[in-house]
């Protein structure tokens, strides 16, 4: 829905907050994750490492209420990361337990401020784990498509900004829905308690309080980011090559792209000062 069936009944400053702490749940999912399945493996975590590599990606996605939840793709490896599979007793039904089990336990503790009460924020309990596959098979292809799906949304879908709210701006006039005008307000209001500073919610009233990437991975899912960089480089200079546009040289020859002249300079401010008395002492006689 688009907007709370009772706007006043909603709970604007909830909302506001889970959005804050979704990625710290997210983390403490991660490593509850990890610490489950070496005990479900009967394994401690330091020696879970020598057997087994758990890695995601995820995205963040807004419901139309404003409520941030998230789709991640979460695959286990043998030691040597994709390249090497998991050890036999890592199966999915394991890892399922695993997710279920660390989804329910984590929880961000907000501080009492005002007249609010402290608040406990966990995962809801639409919990959805099943595997990523394309006409049953497990391909590349899936799982691409599933993360796809997902990551061109963004906060703009529940009608609010796509850039920050200038300090005093007049929210009456910002082009946004009521539902989305009230929840940036209350990222401002809260904003403005010391006690909740850490959460920034002032900064990111535009995202209604959700201040984490919108795709993140863990370090040995997939490539990575500087590699697609240095890959696109490559390819764009061998673009140049093929087309022309850039010589094929050897690695020790020195390419001169352009070249300077000099063209001349325009007044210091000496020069300037010489200027002026020149000027003034002129011999007409009358100086």
């Amino acid at each position: 829905m688009a907007a709370p069936l009772c706007p006043d009944c909603y709970d604007y400053t909830g909302s506001v907050l889970f959005n804050a702490v979704a990625p710290l749940l997210w983390k403490r999912l991660a490593d509850a994750l990890r610490r489950h399945l070496a005990k479900l493996g009967g394994l401690t975590l330091r020696d879970m490492r020598d057997q087994l590599v758990v890695s995601f990606a995820k995205v963040a996605e807004y419901q139309r209420r404003g409520v941030v939840h998230l789709h991640a793709v979460i695959r286990l490896d043998g030691p040597a990361g994709p390249i090497s599979p998991p050890p036999a007793w890592a199966t999915l039904d394991l890892l399922t337990q695993a997710v279920e089990h660390a989804a329910a336990v984590v929880i961000a503790k907000i501080p009492a401020f005002d007249n609010e009460p402290a608040r406990v924020l966990h995962w809801g309990t639409q919990i959805d784990v099943r595997p990523v596959t394309l006409d049953g098979e497990l391909t590349d292809q899936a799982v691409a498509g599933y993360i796809a799906k997902y990551a061109t949304k963004a906060a703009e879908c529940v009608g609010t900004m796509d850039r920050r709210i200038v300090p005093g701006e007049d929210l009456a006039a910002l082009p946004v829905r009521d539902h989305a005008r009230r929840l940036i307000a209350e990222c401002l209001r809260l904003g403005s308690f010391e006690e909740l500073a850490d959460l920034r919610l002032t900064q990111w009233a535009h995202m209604l309080g959700f201040r984490g990437h919108f795709s993140t991975r863990s370090r040995r899912y997939s490539t990575t980011l500087g590699d697609i960089r240095a890959d696109r480089q490559e390819h764009a200079r061998d673009e140049q090559i093929t087309t022309g546009l850039l010589p094929l040289l050897d690695e020790d020859t020195v390419l001169v792209v352009s070249e300077w002249e000099y063209a001349g300079k325009g007044y210091s401010p000496g020069d300037a000062l010489v200027a002026t008395l020149a000027t003034t002492w002129l011999p007409d006689g009358g100086r």
